[in-house]
Formats: structure tokens, sequence, C-alpha cells
């Protein structure tokens, strides 16, 4: 009898994990359920930006799903979980059986407990519909105002940053960013910000949101100034979707807790994405990683256990990669930490680069520059790849503190690349998506293929 996969959110944990399943098993069954439509959250910004229609942020179709077998069942939303009878029951009275399950029912916003922030044009952005909202509202000179100056506010910021709205930031603590850079690095973006039109207000909290009659918001901060807006984003933070696994028997913290093989205390009941809590490869602790990269490993390694395999995931690497207005930023595992380590600034351009060290070996990085010093040359993949594969590397440590910017020779030499291959791969060659947009449809990628291919192909 064919083995019963169901699917709890159409997120990239859950869609990775699905391809992966029938690239092992050509006759299960399948079922996603998701209360929203299948489309990745990491492509609204695009839309928000217009360099994107809104179909595109879309990651499958009926099309997509029917040539898998999936059977979809969109707009609804699961209330429990009964591990005993293997079933999951909906917000419409109906049941689904399941043989294995798997939990991708990611995160949402933290309400902001405060007057006004439940009024019209205050949004949280988290949605395809909330993105679709705030287009609608928004004009090329809209003043929009931000509660919260973390990654993802910032992400948002960015996109109306490239449409030319008028930005002001609000964030409770003493700098910018401040679970993705030290200091150091704020204080260059918060000066970048400035040089670019942004407003920034820290160290400071929103107190109530005030609405006119004309539409426009005054906020109201805790040191007694205020701002207006036309539209403010509230990103002050998320939470887990687990609510509804109360009685289920599956063990939770902030998150459900998965092994490294993305199982629960269930043996048949998986978890991947944000509502995860998996290994932290740094620090070997658990931890939340609400990021793509780490939903796309959970689903991927999820389904191939699903489906039958054993394979196990050595952790997730703390990361977050961000473009603020032109100004490239990004983190990488124990970024925070104290010990040895490298630095160079050049507050002019601006240019920092900070690598922490554990030995012979990065443990974490804060790399921030304008792209042609930093996305350009690759360095920020080299170096994540470097703490990822927790490659020792023995006297090109010294290469390194001398020359913190020359980074592919000692990547080259330790043979990194090979190393995360053994890491982040299943072990054969990735099927091609059988989903693609149709603006997609008519590149030619025979190039590609010279790339990715072996001598002997």
């Amino acid at each position: 009898m064919a083995a019963r996969h169901v699917i709890i959110g159409g997120g990239p944990g859950g869609i990775n994990a699905i391809e992966t399943i029938r690239g092992y098993d050509a006759d299960a069954s399948i079922t996603l359920i998701s209360d929203e439509p299948a489309y990745a959250r990491m492509a609204l910004p695009y839309y928000i930006s217009k360099s994107i229609p809104v179909d595109q942020v879309l990651t499958g179709d009926d099309g997509y799903f029917s040539n898998l077998g999936v059977t979809t069942q969109f707009g609804l939303r699961v209330t429990s979980v009964n591990a005993s009878e293997n079933t999951v029951t909906l917000d419409n009275g109906s049941t689904v059986e399941y043989d294995n399950l798997l939990i991708a029912t990611g995160s949402s916003p933290q309400p902001l407990p405060i007057p006004g922030a439940d009024g019209e044009g205050v949004h949280n952005l988290w949605t395809m519909d909330d993105a679709k909202n705030v287009v609608a509202a928004m004009d090329g000179d809209a003043e929009v105002a931000f509660i919260g100056a973390g990654f993802i506010g910032f992400i948002i910021l960015n996109a109306m940053y490239k449409i030319g709205a008028r930005l002001t930031v609000i964030e409770l603590e003493n700098q910018v960013l401040p679970r993705m850079l030290d200091a150091q690095g704020a204080s260059l973006v918060n000066t970048w910000l400035n040089e670019h039109g942004v407003r920034t207000h820290t160290g400071v909290s929103v107190q109530a949101i005030e609405h006119g009659s004309d539409g426009k918001k005054t906020l109201k901060l805790s040191d007694g100034s205020s701002t207006q807006a036309d539209l403010v984003i509230v990103a002050t933070g998320i939470r887990t979707n687990i609510d509804f696994l109360n009685g289920s028997g599956v063990n939770t913290n902030e998150g459900i807790l998965i092994n490294s093989r993305c199982q629960t205390n269930i043996s048949n009941i998986y978890a991947a994405g944000d509502v995860a809590e998996g290994s932290d490869l740094s620090t070997g602790q658990q931890a939340i990683h609400a990021i793509q990269t780490t939903a796309v490993d959970h689903g991927r390694i999820a389904g191939a256990n699903m489906a039958g395999q054993d394979v196990e995931y050595p952790g997730s690497l703390l990361m977050n990669i961000l473009d603020v207005c032109g100004l490239q930023c990004a983190s990488f595992g124990s970024w925070s930490s104290g010990g040895e380590k490298t630095e160079t600034i050049n507050a002019s351009r601006p240019l920092y680069r900070k690598l922490l060290w554990d030995g012979d070996q990065l443990s974490g990085a804060i790399i921030l520059g304008p792209a042609d010093d930093v996305a350009m040359l690759n360095d920020m993949g080299m170096i994540k790849g470097l703490i990822q594969a927790q490659t020792s590397l023995g006297a090109w440590k010294g290469h390194i503190q001398t020359n913190p910017t020359d980074i592919r020779r000692p990547y080259v030499a330790t043979k990194t690349a090979e190393k995360m291959l053994a890491i982040t791969t299943l072990g054969s060659p990735a099927a091609h998506r059988a989903y693609q947009h149709t603006q997609d449809g008519g590149k030619d990628r025979s190039a590609h293929a010279v790339l990715v291919s072996n001598k002997s192909a």
C-alpha cells in the first residue's frame, strides 16, 4: 500500500519536502494543506518594489501540483493533530489520515499592544494579502514608518526605498539590526541610512499611534517626540504557529523540537522551517532559525526521511544576508561571541569585516560594504562555506588575518566546496523544478549545463 504523506504549510519547507518525497517515491500519496496559496514570503519585497507581478511570488500552480500528484486543500487550517490515530482535523470539521506528517506551519507576527495599532493603515506585512493591501494603499511619495529595525522590517524597507517612499525607522534597542550586527556594523548602517534619506530613531519605543481624519498617523515616542506617516509597518518580532498542537503529544519549546532527521518525539511526525527548533550548527543547542535557507534544508531532509531514506542534518547555520538601500550586510554563525577576531574597517566606503575564530576555524563573521566589495566577489558565500563546513585552515589562518579580503585562495586550497557538497546535498542531482512562471519560460539555460556537468557528461 502506498504511503500517505500529509504536509501542513505551503512555504519553502513544505514545497521542498514534497519535491523530495516525489523524487524517491512515484506512488506515494501526498496531501498539502495550507490556509494560503503556496508562495515564497521572501519574494514579497520584489512584488512590493514592483520588480515582479504578484503571481510570480507563487511557487506552484494547479498544473505543478497535478504533475506531482499532490492533492491540495488550500484555504483550510489544521486545528488539531491526533497522533494516536494518525489524523489531522481541519477547520471545516473534516479529517485527513496520514502515515507521515510534516508540520511546516511557519510563524506569525507578534501583535503590538499599544493604542492605535489595530487601526487602518497599520500593517504587519507578513502575508500575500498584507502585501497586496499595502501596494494598493501606497504611492511612490508615501511616508512610511517602520516600528522595529530588524531583519524582517529592513527587507520591506529596502523594497519601499526602491519605489521612492519616504522612510522612518523606530527601534527599541540602541541600534538598528540588533540581532544581525554588532554596534560597529550597526553604526555604519545607521549613517548610511541617514545619508540616503532614511530617518532613524533608536533607543525609543512607540507609545501610541494616533489616526487623523486626513488618514495621517502620528506615532508618539517614549522620548516625548513624535513622527508622522501615511502607512505604518509593524516588524517587532514573530512567534511560531504551534497552538494547534496542544494535546497532541508533540514536544515543543518556542517551536517544535526536532532531531537530526527533522523528526519530532513522535517518529512519524516531522517539522521544518520557522516552526522547527533544531540543532544550531555553531552551538549544538536547539534553536529556531527563521530563514528560508534553513526551511529549504529542513524540507529536503524531512522529505527524504519520510520517503524511507536515512538522512541526517548537521544543524542549521545562523545567518542573515540583507541589502540596505544598496549596502550589502551579512552575518554568519557566532558573530556576537567574544574571543579572537580579525577586523578591518573603512568607514568612508563604508566597509566592515569582522571574522571570529575558534582555534584555526572561522566560527562567525560580519561583512558589510557596497556590492562590488562584498557580493560581487562572492566573499559572502566563501566565508559562509568556511564556517558551515567547519574548515580547519591551518597555515591559511595567518594568511586571512593578514589579508582579510583574500578569502578565495584559502577557500579553494582547503577544498571547502567539496566539503560543502557532502553536507548540503542528498547525494544525487536535484531534479528540475516542475513549476516555472510563464515569464521565465523562454530563457536559454544551455550554458548552465557546462558549469554543473562533470567531465564525463
